[in-house]
């Protein structure tokens, strides 16, 4: 294969730029957007319109990753339509629920593909991370498909605790400063399990730099 025909590889901010700058945009909107008191949307009005920045950030987000990385990663689009589609539901209903339900949703089809892959001897992972993580044999990728799928399971689980929990707001902060780090934290895991499986030393970073999108 040809260089030119090569996916293009993704820097570290701008992996992450792409999995969560969506939902800084709709924190950014929510917190600081005044309605107008004509607004038709009443009192949800903020989580309106922070749905609709977060709705065109996705998919400006998805177009940017086509661009700059020279390709979408199936994850990515699932991600994307989802968020168009509760955000739709969103809109239409004006029930704030269905931007806190997303993240669930998203979590559990994610889980769901993974370890349904794992239990059929394939790793879904490996399509998506095979060039940055170079060296590792099929062992590991059917446990980093595995630990991931069960990992994703116990973010939907953690999301549906806090939004039974906590008020919107702070479940939109929770987003940031719990999902985040915890999604941070659990790769850093994985390190260990990829290097007895063949992950090349120089690659320690990339672990991190093309972690599957949480956001």
């Amino acid at each position: 294969m040809s260089n030119d025909t090569k996916p293009k590889s993704k820097s570290g901010w701008l992996n992450i730029l792409v999995d969560y700058g969506p939902l800084l945009v709709f924190l950014g909107v929510y917190k600081f957007y005044q309605p107008p008191e004509t607004s038709t949307f009443g009192e949800i009005a903020a989580v309106i319109y922070g749905t609709i920045a977060f709705m065109i950030a996705a998919v400006a987000a998805l177009v940017f990753s086509k661009v700059k990385f020279g390709h979408v990663s199936p994850m990515l689009i699932l991600s994307t339509a989802l968020i168009v589609g509760f955000g739709g539901l969103t809109i239409w209903l004006q029930d704030e629920r269905f931007i806190q339900i997303k993240p669930t949703a998203i979590y559990l089809l994610f889980g769901t593909l993974l370890l349904g892959g794992w239990l059929r001897g394939k790793a879904l992972l490996q399509v998506l991370l095979e060039a940055a993580f170079e060296g590792v044999d099929q062992d590991g990728w059917l446990k980093l498909s595995r630990n991931w799928g069960l990992f994703f399971f116990a973010l939907a689980a953690l999301n549906e605790v806090l939004r039974a929990q906590l008020g919107f707001e702070d479940w939109l902060w929770a987003k940031l400063w719990v999902f985040m780090p915890l999604s941070f934290l659990f790769t850093f895991t994985q390190i260990p399990m990829l290097l007895r499986h063949g992950l090349a030393l120089d690659d320690r970073d990339e672990v991190v730099k093309d972690e599957p999108p949480t956001a």
